[in-house]
């Protein structure tokens, strides 16, 4: 779909014209699981994003339609008109998410749809959030600075969907800038961008059309394990706020005192903060090699210790090495989705039929491809 069509579809069914805002979904490098423990993350925005036309409509209620569901849905903003419809729900938790803070808002009517491929990691539920609160403190002047819009989006997740998600994914989708990745220390909230135009390679993403549902306890289950450990940890050394403040040599003074799962959570979480810090310093060197290695180090912990991989993840992870890819994992919560994979020009091509051909021997359908621009974040379209 077109912002033209987009638009027309909104006249259609509102009359009149509103202002298109867009937000993006993301990628992350490295840095996966990291960002609720205080870690480090290495995300960047993509040319893919959710894209909404809004109007402030007088009244006190929105009105949504959404177009990849066909649906639509008119709701209150008080606790108690929760529309209680997935989709529906980011939005109405935006709203109280803003109000809770002490800001008025007013109703609003919308028409949005989205090309971030639902289900693969590439944060589609962040680019909704993020849409509409940075298009709502625009359009009302409320001065929200970007930090608390994030906060607002991981919020609503939160109380409103029931995934206890880190802030990297809403982070991401406000904050991004074409061709930079960021480095953002989840603890303190300090970010770099990292100039990221890799000559000679090429960044893919293999779908594997596994679809994933966080909210299905797998995923608050490790945060739990992880907050376990770091509370352990942090009773012998007061010091440690998260889990990524400790070293190795902390997490083997408490292994007697958690579960072997704990402590493989714990491991993952550990060892990924240096992964991330290596990959920074390996990219200011151009030394992609290192970037790579650091990567499938990841896809080992995340499949191993963290376990969020899947036989399909690991599969094309498999391929990758077996056709020379520079470096390849999991990316975003895992239980499916995509591998991102770091590939040299080329071998890129036969990376991609190998894959294809292997993976749809092996579970009867191709994965799906996407290649990676790194592009702007939140912001309204000029048309």
């Amino acid at each position: 779909m077109t912002i033209e069509e987009l638009k027309s579809a909104f006249t259609q069914r509102f009359g009149n014209e509103g202002v298109v805002y867009t937000s993006p979904g993301r990628v992350n490098l490295i840095g996966e699981h990291t960002d609720y423990n205080g870690g480090f993350v290495f995300p960047g925005a993509i040319d893919k994003g959710i894209y909404a036309v809004i109007r402030l409509n007088g009244t006190d209620k929105v009105r949504a339609y959404s177009i990849d569901k066909e649906d639509y849905r008119e709701f209150g903003m008080n606790e108690e008109d929760c529309p209680n419809i997935h989709w529906a729900n980011y939005i109405f938790g935006v709203c109280r998410e803003i109000i809770k803070r002490g800001y008025k808002l007013e109703g609003f009517d919308t028409v949005f749809f989205g090309n971030v491929p639902i289900g693969a990691g590439m944060s589609s539920s962040a680019a909704l959030e993020s849409t509409f609160a940075f298009a709502l403190d625009e359009m009302l002047g409320l001065g929200i600075d970007k930090f608390e819009l994030a906060r607002i989006g991981q919020m609503t997740e939160h109380h409103y969907v029931g995934v206890k998600c880190g802030i990297m994914d809403q982070f991401a989708s406000l904050f991004g800038k074409a061709g930079h990745l960021m480095r953002l220390d989840c603890a303190t909230m300090e970010f770099e961008y990292f100039p990221f135009n890799p000559k000679g390679y090429k960044v893919v993403l293999l779908d594997t059309v596994v679809k994933h549902e966080l909210a299905s306890s797998a995923y608050n289950r490790r945060r739990e394990s992880c907050e376990n450990a770091c509370a352990h940890i942090a009773a012998k050394h007061p010091e440690v706020k998260y889990l990524s403040d400790a070293t190795m040599a902390m997490l083997n003074e408490v292994k007697n005192e958690i579960s072997s799962e704990d402590y493989m959570r714990a491991e993952y979480v550990i060892g990924e903060k240096q992964r991330v810090l290596d990959v920074c310093d390996a990219l200011g060197k151009g030394d992609y090699e290192t970037v790579g290695e650091r990567m499938y180090g990841t896809h080992y912990g995340m499949s191993k210790l963290y376990e969020v991989s899947c036989d399909e993840l690991d599969f094309l992870n498999d391929i990758a090495k077996e056709c020379g890819v520079t470096g390849s994992r999991v990316m975003g919560g895992g239980f499916g989705g995509c591998t991102i994979n770091l590939v040299k020009e080329g071998l890129y091509d036969g990376f991609i039929a190998t894959a294809k051909e292997k993976f749809a021997a092996k579970f009867g359908h191709e994965p799906k491809v996407y290649d990676v621009v790194i592009s702007d974040g939140a912001r309204r379209v000029i048309s």
